[in-house]
């Protein structure tokens, strides 16, 4: 079925940024560089500046940046770390993939790690947490550091889709020993393929992360680590710093677009509209509502020609790789209850009514 309003719309985004995406192209293929060189280092130092972090380091994707933050932080096979019970699968599976095992704890209602039951997983074999900043909303980092801080547990933050969230000045991604983003396509700052980028405030951190993505490599033929293969392409970077340019105007349309859901929303007391959506710490990535009959709901909005998204349909523990037989309440109910809406730079304000007026029907409609 083709929707009149998709719930992302990756290509509008592209046509309108066609021309300067274009001539980058054009660039990279002239200078012959592909793997490395000034593209990649150019974006780093935008990012840098960009956030106020001491070290932007640009890599391949998401994922291999918490795998690769994890074990810069000193975490070995056998130790535990905490992560919340509902997140994307990279969360979990990057403990897994280093050997360590994930300690699943419950969410609050926003779906972020519920730090009151932090204490309950800590135990002699915890050696990190991983906060994820769900939906573009941060954690209360300032409070989960003042627990972790005293007992030397390591925090590498999952921020992959909260690229542009702040709190108290410093980025999401910015609090914690390092900090992962992903620039997949469809997140705030996206690529045109796969990126991603670890930060650190850790010079020697920064310079271990260096490494590893680079085979262990300071210079050509020089391998110091055992290290992996995980660098950011030239052209990627280079199409993200095209991107860059025009983040903080992306933003303010998200947020004004958000301003709207928000507004015409609040009459209908069986919907739970997302908390803080307008404030600094949150950057407008996703825009989840919360409320009864959800897949009838999505499937009344699909009828009408809109789209709109599940994320996540089912929590961490009970995927096959992880397996926990832990009861996480919070986290269940949000994911059989939430639906997330259309929210991009290029949807038009008349879209977004199109879509109010179509949830609003399906509540009247009883």
């Amino acid at each position: 079925m083709s929707l009149r309003i998709p719930f992302l719309e990756l290509d509008r985004m592209h046509q309108s940024l066609r021309i300067e995406l274009e001539a980058k192209f054009s660039d990279v293929l002239q200078t012959g560089i592909f793997s490395g060189g000034n593209e990649v280092d150019d974006f780093a130092h935008a990012v840098g500046r960009l956030l106020g972090v001491g070290h932007a380091i640009p890599c391949s994707n998401g994922t291999d940046a918490l795998e690769m933050a994890l074990k810069v932080v000193g975490v070995q096979p056998g130790d535990e770390v905490i992560v919340p019970a509902l997140s994307w699968v990279s969360t979990a599976e990057a403990v897994v993939n280093m050997g360590a095992v994930p300690t699943f704890l419950d969410v609050d209602q926003n779906g972020l790690l519920d730090l009151n039951r932090l204490h309950e997983g800590i135990s002699k074999r915890t050696k990190a947490l991983v906060p994820v900043h769900l939906y573009g909303k941060m954690v209360d980092m300032q409070a989960l550091t003042a627990v972790s801080r005293p007992l030397g547990l390591k925090v590498v933050e999952d921020a992959a889709q909260a690229f542009g969230s702040y709190q108290g000045g410093i980025p999401a991604g910015g609090w914690g020993d390092v900090g992962c983003y992903s620039f997949y396509p469809t997140k705030n700052l996206g690529a045109l393929g796969e990126g991603g980028m670890m930060v650190t405030g850790d010079a020697s951190l920064a310079n271990h992360l260096s490494l590893l993505l680079n085979h262990g490599q300071p210079e050509k033929d020089v391998h110091l680590i055992s290290g992996r293969n995980a660098k950011m392409d030239s052209l990627q970077a280079a199409f993200l710093q095209v991107k860059l340019n025009h983040f903080e105007s992306m933003q303010q349309r998200r947020k004004a677009l958000a301003r709207i859901y928000l507004d015409r929303l609040k009459v209908q007391p069986l919907i739970r509209l997302p908390e803080g959506m307008l404030n600094a710490d949150h950057n407008a990535h996703l825009f989840t509502i919360h409320c009864p009959k959800r897949n009838y709901l999505k499937a009344h909005l699909e009828d009408r020609g809109i789209g709109s998204a599940i994320h996540y349909p089912e929590i961490l523990p009970n995927l096959p790789p992880f397996s926990d037989a832990g009861n996480y309440p919070m986290a269940s109910y949000i994911s059989q209850s939430t639906l997330s809406l259309p929210l991009h730079p290029y949807l038009t304000e008349e879209e977004v009514h199109t879509v109010c007026d179509a949830v609003l029907d399906f509540f009247a409609r009883g």
